[in-house]
């Protein structure tokens, strides 16, 4: 009606349905309607409303996790909708040294593809890809592969962060966490000089640990005997 103003965005959707008569017509209409609200480039540099607050590539990381959540059929946390990995700290230089790798976008590309692998099998490709490219890990980046599979075993028994030097280390449990209180008490009961209870949601283990070597087994250890069944 005349007496009606159609507004701008009405009349570009009008033109894109008109214009769509082709094959292919409603990825056309669907990528119109995005630019319309703002939703920015599909893959250009160019983005605004929540892709441009957080970063296309966060946006898409959260989109693909609360689909894989959906799919698995488990709740998305809100409170942290990141779902960042455990917090990892072993006084060890676990990094990819410039003098194996000089080219400092190469390293923050492999820092960021090492960071995104999801199982053990994607590490391995990664360290064969690595050899096959710039020679023989040094000691420094076969340390940060370990650092990152043992993220792995940490996240699947909700253990939050990890902290150990050469004498003790410390476990803190999430709000999700998988372990049995009763396997804890049990360690705490019949070895109270090597494990005990921190506060509510942290546990530690006292052993000597001089040495990187002798830390990652005393870690798998530990995360081994957690990972059993308790009994009250």
């Amino acid at each position: 009606p005349q007496e009606k103003k159609v507004s701008k965005d009405a009349e570009k959707r009008l033109d894109a349905i008109t214009n769509a008569q082709d094959l292919g017509a409603g990825f056309m209409l669907a990528t119109h309607d995005l630019e319309i609200r703002g939703a920015g480039e599909l893959l250009g540099e160019e983005q605004s409303g929540h892709i441009q607050n957080v970063g296309f590539s966060l946006y898409m990381e959260l989109l693909d996790r609360a689909v894989e959540a959906i799919k698995e059929g488990r709740e998305l946390s809100l409170d942290d909708p990141t779902e960042q990995q455990a917090e990892i700290n072993l006084r060890i230089p676990a990094l990819i040294p410039e003098d194996y790798l000089p080219d400092v976008h190469n390293r923050l590309i492999l820092y960021k593809r090492i960071a995104g692998a999801k199982n053990e099998g994607e590490l391995r490709d990664l360290q064969v890809e690595m050899i096959d490219r710039f020679g023989l890990l040094p000691q420094q980046v076969k340390y940060l592969f370990q650092v990152t599979e043992l993220k792995f075993k940490l996240a699947s028994l909700g253990i939050v962060k990890l902290d150990a030097g050469d004498s003790q280390g410390r476990m803190e449990f999430g709000a999700q966490t998988t372990i049995d209180p009763y396997t804890m008490v049990r360690l705490v009961q019949t070895k109270p000089a090597s494990y005990k209870l921190d506060g509510s949601n942290a546990f530690k283990f006292i052993f000597d640990m001089p040495d990187a070597k002798t830390r990652f087994s005393t870690i798998d250890h530990v995360i081994d005997l957690l990972s059993q069944p308790g009994t009250p």
